[in-house]
């Protein structure tokens, strides 16, 4: 697949422009994005109409950023700490959730330990003119066959109730007692009588 090829699929050229390079994880991302708009009869939020809840913070979310207008600036992405290839999309207007989540056997164990051994080496700089030619080959290969494959080969697809968050706030700014930054006074915290950014407080800790 080139940078000619990934045209074809609506969106997908915007998602690798603004990630940055074409991967497995932007291209699952944009499989789950485009599943959850469709299934929730939703569009792009322009403000916080749609909202996804993340479980991980890989290449992943920004599809769902860029296709979904979820974003932590308008507060309707959210991210839990879960190490897992998975979201779930929520309507504020109807209230319909759904959860996307990566199937345990949807790559080959042996696809997926060749791809990881020569990443690694790719991230420590100790990887061969010839094993850098051939992580990449493996890399457009698997993010191909993403694009390619049915939800059903992907993902886990299941509607599910959840208690939807509240609307963004906006509050006020506080001047830290220690620091002298701008805080949220919503996140300000008292210590030893002093109103301190949670960053200060941690630093007396």
């Amino acid at each position: 697949m080139n940078h000619d090829e990934i045209k074809k699929y609506e969106g997908f050229k915007e998602c690798v422009d603004f990630h940055g390079h074409i991967c497995p994880g932007i291209s699952l991302g944009y499989k789950a994005a485009k599943i959850g708009i469709e299934m929730l009869n939703e569009v792009r939020a322009e403000d916080e109409e749609l909202v996804a809840i993340v479980e991980n913070d890989s290449c992943f979310v920004d599809a769902v950023q860029v296709l979904t207008g979820c974003t932590f600036g308008k507060g309707n992405l959210i991210y839990k700490d879960y190490g897992k290839m998975a979201v779930t999309f929520a309507s504020r207007k109807t209230g319909k959730g759904i959860r996307i989540s990566l199937k345990g056997g949807a790559f080959r164990p042996q696809d997926r330990q060749e791809h990881f051994e020569l990443l690694q080496k790719v991230l420590n700089d100790t990887a061969t003119g010839d094993e850098r030619k051939r992580f990449w080959e493996l890399h457009l290969e698997r993010s191909r066959k993403v694009l390619e494959s049915s939800p059903e080969e992907l993902f886990n697809i299941e509607e599910v109730k959840i208690d939807l968050p509240p609307k963004a706030r906006i509050v006020p700014s506080e001047v830290c007692a220690e620091c002298g930054e701008a805080t949220m006074q919503t996140k300000m915290v008292e210590h030893d009588g002093k109103r301190l950014c949670r960053a200060c407080a941690e630093r007396r800790n």
